[in-house]
């Protein structure tokens, strides 16, 4: 059914680049690592296109992901909804002709203080090293969208919801108001651990929201951040997960479900009672063009079968199956049609 999948984050036009390891160093990047732009990368974003063959994606992770959903779900269009905040300008358009391309419903807020946000995706090998400079994504405002009545409804509309850690560090209120919305209608709230810096630095936004997700998902990279920030004691996943899941839940008829990805290694799942482990599709290193939106390929998969209140292991299927397609391409992109059974 139409906005019955509904996506809140940071809508990024990609920058992307297969640079090599002088360019990582020089701006001091580890290789597979995500970050926001601090001052000393603005020239990164200048350098990277003057010095190396770039293509421009859509992007931001949110977004990626409700592409994705889409996309595997195919009919009807504008299953998912998109809200995030562009600038009035040339890479702004791009990013609302891409998601019409994508047959998502993005309602957009747009403001002329901040330029469009752009990520620089730094490829090297398999890895990819993310910088994010926000501008306009960082100007998402809730009084100023969320909360208008138009908008409001779509949110109502839906019954899945999904927001990237990443949004955690533009507007704590918005994800809160949604998350709350989705726990009293007993509807399913999803939350993406995203990067180590979001466990560290955004601990305490992203634990006022931690009670109200119904299903967390995260990579090995950031589980172990977390693990750390929350004393767990642990670096294994699967005791990661069965902690994660265990944390205190305002919803309490539904249990969580921890999702930890690790990469080729097997998708570790915690519910309730158990952890199970899922192998992901084998594929030949010499494939991989990049890994880049793997991640949030992963998680589209997912939500496209949880929208359709499909069991577990299928969305785990189809998670691997989204990811095993995006990293056989450049940047978040996809196929005319997936061949998913």
């Amino acid at each position: 059914i139409s906005n019955s999948l509904f996506g809140m984050g940071n809508p990024l036009l990609d920058i992307c680049a297969i640079v090599d390891k002088d360019f990582l160093d020089k701006y001091t990047l580890k290789p597979n690592d995500q970050i926001l732009a601090e001052d000393k990368h603005k020239e990164l974003f200048e350098e990277i296109v003057k010095k190396f063959k770039v293509e421009y994606h859509a992007g931001g992770a949110t977004q990626n992901s409700i592409k994705i959903a889409q996309w595997m779900i195919q009919q009807p269009h504008k299953v998912g909804t998109f809200f995030g905040c562009i600038g009035k300008d040339k890479f702004g358009e791009i990013l609302k002709e891409k998601a019409k391309e994508a047959h998502i419903d993005a309602h957009y807020y747009e403001q002329d203080e901040e330029p469009t946000g752009t990520c620089a995706a730094c490829i090297t090998a398999d890895n990819r090293s993310l910088v994010a400079n926000l501008a306009a994504a960082n100007c998402y405002k809730k009084e100023k969208h969320l909360d208008l009545e138009e908008n409001w409804q779509l949110v109502e509309k839906a019954k899945v919801y999904y927001i990237a850690g990443f949004f955690l560090t533009v507007s704590l209120e918005s994800i809160l108001k949604v998350a709350k919305h989705a726990s009293e209608n007993n509807k399913l709230f999803c939350l993406n651990l995203s990067a180590p810096f979001i466990c560290q630095f955004f601990k305490d936004n992203l634990m006022q929201v931690m009670p109200y997700v119904d299903v967390l998902f995260g990579n090995e990279t950031e589980a172990t951040a977390f693990a750390k920030e929350q004393e767990f004691e642990t670096e294994d996943t699967k005791e990661i997960a069965k902690k994660a899941q265990a944390l205190p839940k305002v919803n309490s008829k539904r249990h969580r479900i921890v999702v930890l990805t690790q990469g080729k290694d097997e998708t570790v799942i915690a519910s309730s009672d158990k952890v199970k482990t899922f192998p992901v599709l084998k594929i030949d290193p010499k494939d991989i063009v990049d890994t880049n939106g793997a991640g949030d390929a992963f998680v589209g998969g997912f939500l496209s079968e949880l929208v359709q209140e499909k069991p577990l292991d299928q969305c785990v299927k189809a998670a691997h199956y989204a990811a095993n397609v995006i990293i056989r391409r450049a940047g978040c992109t996809f196929p005319e049609k997936p061949d998913f059974k």
